[in-house]
């Protein structure tokens, strides 16, 4: 009977509906004066909105954990981070599985990641989680406090028929680089995929069917949902202005690439590179690199036809000490040009720009003007990217090679551009259909462009 009189002033506002969810004569009574002056609808929307971020704030103070007095000894350093800033927020405990309003909810979503499994998607109201339950037990299975993202990524999934999208969910500590403070509760990231179209089943908080119209697409919807209720961070898609692949999309050649492939080990997976940092995916684990946790980026086992990026990242806080490097191998040289000039302007190939890079600071190339000529001479060699001096020095290698050719010696083979040891995986590699794993020795003569080994062209 009350819903029939609150709706009496028209559909249900989720806004409305999300503030006063546990209100409802107070909920009527805004219904009512909007049916009264419809004028003013839009006021009553932003005092919810307003009244939802005041209830969700309070339940986050009354939660947090009572900060130890001081002691003496070593816990005074460990003190110093409980009183520093976002680990006192973290430390409050979340109750993902336990009933709450559900302002939004997508069933038949397929995740790959924590799961490889298809769940219905919902964000909550008021505490705001976004999470997974499970479509025939009707149970929560996992999820992660709004508060608690720090990345979300929307990405074409790379060579499908069909166009689909990827969202990557990243919460903090998850991201690859940064481990977590000992005893930090943390949550584990998300990986789902939507199709290219309208959503099929997707319902607001008052169980009406949203975003099936046409023009609508999934994709669109959620991250419109998501970007409503992140709180530290915003949905990041590729840009064209930051990298897209010199080659199109592989089996929809009408559109472009906006990743590489690459290799981490034995393991295959695609590299974006985006506004907000690189996203090594969609392999468990995922990788991302924010530029605050770059220290520099360079080039090894530049070959005629590949290449390696190595990205050297701090955790973020952390020390020299904590730095550790990332190698991806087996990158088309293709795409060396957008690689390196999306390195370059953000500065991610110098480690003396770290520091300004941790500080937001990202117009760095600005920087490299100095007060006399000759320093400003020297400042532009320093431009010249590690990949084009190893392209040199490929050149310079081929042109001896042409020289000295013995068609029946083996020796140039050995420490001209091969894959580093230490990846015993390269045998691996047979997955790639356009090279030879019969061992590093024919890797590397198909990579120099041997007649004697030549396999045919990329695709």
């Amino acid at each position: 009977m009350a819903f029939a009189a609150i709706n009496s002033a028209g559909k249900p506002i989720t806004a409305i509906e999300e503030a006063f969810a546990t209100e409802p004569s107070l909920k009527k009574r805004v219904y009512d004066a909007i049916g009264a002056t419809p004028q003013h609808t839009p006021l009553f929307e932003d005092l919810a909105r307003y009244t939802s971020s005041l209830l969700a704030r309070t339940a986050k103070t009354a939660s947090l954990p009572l900060v130890p007095p001081p002691s003496e000894g070593p816990a005074a350093k460990k003190r110093k981070i409980q009183n520093g800033g976002p680990e006192v927020t973290a430390q409050a405990p979340v109750d993902i599985k336990g009933d709450a309003p559900i302002q939004f909810s997508v069933e038949d979503v397929s995740f790959a990641i924590p799961q490889r499994k298809k769940f219905t998607l919902e964000v909550t109201a008021g505490s705001r989680y976004l999470r997974a339950r499970n479509q025939t037990t009707k149970q929560v299975e996992f999820g992660i406090p709004m508060d608690r993202i720090r990345h979300a990524l929307c990405l074409p999934v790379p060579e499908k028929t069909q166009k689909q999208f990827n969202f990557c969910i990243i919460p903090e500590y998850a991201d690859g680089v940064t481990p977590p403070p000992e005893g930090m509760t943390t949550f584990e990231c998300m990986v789902f995929t939507v199709p290219d179209g309208p959503a099929k089943a997707a319902f607001n908080g008052s169980g009406q069917q949203i975003g099936n119209n046409a023009g609508e697409t999934a994709e669109a919807l959620i991250r419109k949902i998501l970007n409503d209720n992140l709180t530290t961070t915003s949905v990041v898609r590729p840009d064209e202005r930051q990298f897209v692949s010199a080659m199109p999309e592989a089996h929809r050649k009408s559109e472009k690439a906006y990743h590489v492939k690459a290799f981490r080990g034995s393991k295959e997976g695609y590299l974006f590179l985006l506004s907000s940092g690189i996203l090594f995916a969609f392999k468990k684990p995922l990788l991302f690199f924010s530029f605050d946790t770059i220290e520099s980026v360079s080039y090894t086992s530049v070959l005629q036809r590949t290449f390696n990026l190595n990205i050297l990242a701090r955790p973020s806080g952390g020390t020299e000490d904590d730095t550790q490097e990332f190698e991806f191998s087996m990158i088309d040289q293709a795409d060396f040009d957008g690689i390196d000039t999306y390195i370059k302007r953000h500065g991610l190939q110098d480690a003396s720009l770290a520091e300004a890079r941790r500080a937001k600071k990202y117009n760095v190339n600005g920087g490299n003007k100095t007060e006399d000529g000759t320093a400003g001479a020297e400042g532009a060699a320093e431009e010249e990217s590690e990949l084009q001096k190893a392209q040199q020095e490929l050149e310079d290698l081929e042109d001896e090679d042409e020289e000295d050719y013995d068609p029946g010696s083996d020796d140039g083979s050995d420490g001209s551009g091969s894959s580093s040891e230490e990846d015993s995986d390269e045998d691996e590699f047979h997955e790639d259909a356009d090279q030879v794993s019969d061992g590093d020795e024919n890797l590397v003569e198909q990579e120099l462009g041997s007649e004697a080994e030549d396999v045919g062209d990329d695709e």
